[in-house]
């Protein structure tokens, strides 16, 4: 019976989630399996993996044959190095000790490196939302500046009809006053004719 390492879709449309499994090559994609192996979600960056590496070993020196997208995953977390250990540490090329050396230094800078891309990620992404409120607080400063320009004219044409009101009243003041000072000069010159007459 031929064993394939292989994804079995899970999850609702458009968000996949998968498992990683060991099953027979005549089974359904989604169907029998004989061992979950781990857990795939490609929706989320980076993506999560999370695999039982010493049960895909034990499958790998069964015979057990994985898809494309299965090795590309087993080879980035490490199984197809600590398979490939393992058959060294068989031909005596190494020991225990050092094939676990090999593969725990191997695991700490992959940790490293998954580490970077996620600052990167984190970083990335508060620049942009530091860079879309600097954007937005740039329209609003415009919009204010807009605001106050259309307010500014209304505040000049309310200034200028308060002018025109106040230089109207002054006009009609001085009207006023006119004739009274008229009557007051006519009234002196009788005034002066009298006393010249006595």
């Amino acid at each position: 019976m031929p064993v394939k390492i292989r994804l079995q879709r899970h999850g609702k449309k458009g968000k996949p989630f998968y498992w990683i499994v060991a099953a027979d090559a005549r089974s359904k994609r989604d169907g029998k399996f004989l061992d979950k192996l781990g857990i795939y979600n490609p929706t989320v960056n980076p993506a999560q993996i999370e695999i039982n590496v010493d049960s895909a070993v034990q499958w790998l020196q069964n015979g057990a044959q994985p898809t494309d997208t299965a090795r590309a995953i087993l080879s980035y977390k490490g199984v197809l190095l600590k398979h490939h250990l393992a058959g060294g540490v068989r031909k005596g090329a190494l020991t225990e000790e050092q094939a676990e050396e090999k593969f725990n230094a191997w695991l700490e800078e992959k940790a490293k490196a998954v580490d970077t891309k996620r600052s990167k990620l984190s970083d990335a992404k508060e620049k942009a939302k530091a860079e879309a409120i600097a954007a937005e607080k740039a329209v609003n400063e415009k919009r204010a500046a807009e605001a106050a320009a259309a307010e500014a004219p209304a505040e000049e044409e309310v200034a200028a009809e308060e002018a025109t009101a106040e230089t109207t009243e002054e006009v009609a003041a001085e009207a006023t006053e006119a004739p009274a000072e008229e009557a007051v000069a006519e009234e002196t010159p009788a005034a002066e004719d009298k006393k010249e007459e006595e």
